[in-house]
């Protein structure tokens, strides 16, 4: 049974008023790959680019969007987001990496945050080396752990 679906089938939003506040995290990650023209602009530790640092720039749209995640995903509970942290490197393939980890103490989990901070610090690295060229592609946006709540989870690799 889907969960934002009522008795008489329409959009309800889950009640969570008889569930217990527990600590939540959730780790989400985006994975975008970077043709070669774009990955030679690399260097110490970010790109350098006319609209500014790409990953600092990032790191401060998806923590934004993690704090508005439930103006953007309709039926989703606002929570008092305890923390967000963004780590972006390029990975073994040279691609760019960005995790997402949200933390709070509340009745629901945490994984939307998550996944909407690592899709737009993604969108906002697509959005500032366009420029450079366009066959950048954002390839993957999943959750990679949570834990509290009913249960745990931890993709298995």
């Amino acid at each position: 049974m889907l969960s934002h679906v009522n008795k008489v089938n329409q959009p309800a939003m889950v009640e969570v008023s008889g569930k217990a506040a527990s600590k939540r995290t959730a780790r989400a990650r985006s994975v975008v790959a970077l043709p070669e023209e774009a990955r030679k602009l690399f260097r110490d530790g970010d790109f350098h680019t006319k609209k500014g640092p790409v990953f600092q720039t990032a790191i401060i749209a998806g923590v934004m969007a993690a704090k508005k995640t439930p103006e953007l995903i309709p039926l989703c509970h606002p929570i008092g987001l305890e923390d967000c942290q963004i780590d972006i490197v390029l990975n073994d393939d040279r691609d760019v990496q960005i995790d997402c980890t949200c933390t709070v103490i509340h009745k629901t989990g945490i994984e939307m945050e998550a996944l909407t901070g690592a899709s737009v610090a993604a969108l906002t690295v697509y959005d500032m080396l366009k420029a450079v060229s366009h066959d950048l592609v954002i390839r993957e946006t999943r959750l990679i752990e949570k834990t509290g709540g009913k249960s745990d989870y931890r993709l298995q690799s």
